[in-house]
């Protein structure tokens, strides 16, 4: 499934990124508490690369297990 950024992660005032739900990245779980800040990558990846593409994704048990991000 093909999802908005924003619908899967919220900008904190400080500017960094929370998990909206429980996300599964490159075999590794976050949950909704965990904060992401930019420059640190997470699984691999730095979400603030990618932030407001859209995200490619699948949910398997509650899980939004996250495959991919399409350039806007």
């Amino acid at each position: 499934m093909r999802l908005k950024f924003k619908e899967v992660f919220e900008e904190n005032n400080d500017g960094s990124l929370t998990p909206k739900r429980q996300i599964f990245v490159n075999g590794i779980s976050f949950n909704q508490g965990v904060t992401f800040q930019k420059g640190v990558s997470f699984g691999g990846v730095d979400f603030h690369l990618y932030k407001y593409w859209d995200i490619e994704a699948e949910e398997k048990n509650g899980i939004l297990d996250i495959k991919g991000f399409y350039q806007r």
